[in-house]
Protein backbone atom coordinates (compact mmCIF):
# COMPACT_ATOMS: atom_id res chain seq x y z
CA UNK A 1 0.00 0.00 0.00
CA UNK A 2 1.44 3.42 -0.86
CA UNK A 3 2.27 5.74 2.01
CA UNK A 4 -0.34 8.38 2.67
CA UNK A 5 -0.46 11.46 4.81
CA UNK A 6 1.24 14.79 4.94
CA UNK A 7 4.86 13.60 4.77
CA UNK A 8 4.98 12.29 1.24
CA UNK A 9 7.98 14.52 0.50
CA UNK A 10 10.22 12.34 2.70
CA UNK A 11 12.54 10.43 0.38
CA UNK A 12 13.57 6.80 0.90
CA UNK A 13 17.06 7.84 1.97
CA UNK A 14 15.59 10.14 4.63
CA UNK A 15 13.27 7.40 5.85
CA UNK A 16 16.27 5.07 6.26
CA UNK A 17 18.20 7.77 8.13
CA UNK A 18 15.23 8.44 10.42
CA UNK A 19 14.93 4.70 11.21
CA UNK A 20 18.66 4.61 12.08
CA UNK A 21 18.28 7.64 14.36
CA UNK A 22 15.26 6.05 16.09
CA UNK A 23 17.40 2.96 16.77
CA UNK A 24 20.11 4.90 18.60
CA UNK A 25 20.34 4.48 22.39
CA UNK A 26 18.66 7.36 24.22
CA UNK A 27 16.37 8.32 21.31
CA UNK A 28 12.64 8.00 22.00
CA UNK A 29 11.50 8.92 18.49
CA UNK A 30 11.75 11.33 15.57
CA UNK A 31 8.99 13.81 14.80
CA UNK A 32 8.85 15.03 11.20
CA UNK A 33 8.09 18.71 10.79
CA UNK A 34 7.64 21.17 7.94
CA UNK A 35 9.16 20.75 4.50
CA UNK A 36 10.83 23.57 2.59
CA UNK A 37 11.05 22.90 -1.12
CA UNK A 38 14.03 24.12 -3.10
CA UNK A 39 16.27 24.64 -0.04
CA UNK A 40 19.59 22.88 0.58
CA UNK A 41 21.93 22.11 3.47
CA UNK A 42 24.74 23.23 1.18
CA UNK A 43 28.28 21.94 1.04
CA UNK A 44 27.47 19.15 -1.40
CA UNK A 45 25.15 17.41 1.06
CA UNK A 46 23.31 14.39 -0.26
CA UNK A 47 19.77 13.18 0.22
CA UNK A 48 19.39 11.75 3.72
CA UNK A 49 22.01 14.01 5.32
CA UNK A 50 21.11 15.34 8.76
CA UNK A 51 22.29 18.57 10.37
CA UNK A 52 21.71 19.18 14.08
CA UNK A 53 20.64 22.79 14.59
CA UNK A 54 20.35 23.10 18.36
CA UNK A 55 19.60 21.44 21.68
CA UNK A 56 16.14 22.02 23.14
CA UNK A 57 14.39 20.77 26.26
CA UNK A 58 13.40 17.17 25.55
CA UNK A 59 15.51 16.69 22.46
CA UNK A 60 17.27 18.07 19.42
CA UNK A 61 16.15 20.22 16.49
CA UNK A 62 17.54 19.10 13.16
CA UNK A 63 16.96 19.26 9.41
CA UNK A 64 17.40 16.60 6.77
CA UNK A 65 18.06 16.96 3.06
CA UNK A 66 15.31 15.39 0.96
CA UNK A 67 15.10 15.07 -2.81
CA UNK A 68 12.71 18.03 -2.86
CA UNK A 69 14.35 20.33 -0.30
CA UNK A 70 14.73 20.47 3.49
CA UNK A 71 12.58 18.84 6.15
CA UNK A 72 12.54 19.74 9.85
CA UNK A 73 13.04 17.02 12.46
CA UNK A 74 12.67 16.94 16.22
CA UNK A 75 14.65 14.10 17.79
CA UNK A 76 13.00 13.25 21.12
CA UNK A 77 15.52 12.02 23.69
CA UNK A 78 15.17 10.27 27.05
CA UNK A 79 17.55 12.41 29.07
CA UNK A 80 19.95 15.33 28.73
CA UNK A 81 22.83 13.22 27.34
CA UNK A 82 22.37 14.85 23.94
CA UNK A 83 26.11 15.19 23.25
CA UNK A 84 26.49 11.41 22.91
CA UNK A 85 23.44 11.24 20.64
CA UNK A 86 24.81 14.06 18.45
CA UNK A 87 28.10 12.12 18.08
CA UNK A 88 26.16 8.97 17.08
CA UNK A 89 24.15 10.90 14.49
CA UNK A 90 27.33 12.41 13.02
CA UNK A 91 28.76 8.89 12.62
CA UNK A 92 25.75 7.95 10.45
CA UNK A 93 26.98 10.29 7.70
Amino acid sequence: MPSRGRHQSTSKECQHTIKKIEGLPGVVGVIIGRSYGGKSLGGGSRTGSVKIQRKQPGGLKAVTQTAKGLQELFIRTENDDNDAIIEDIEKLR
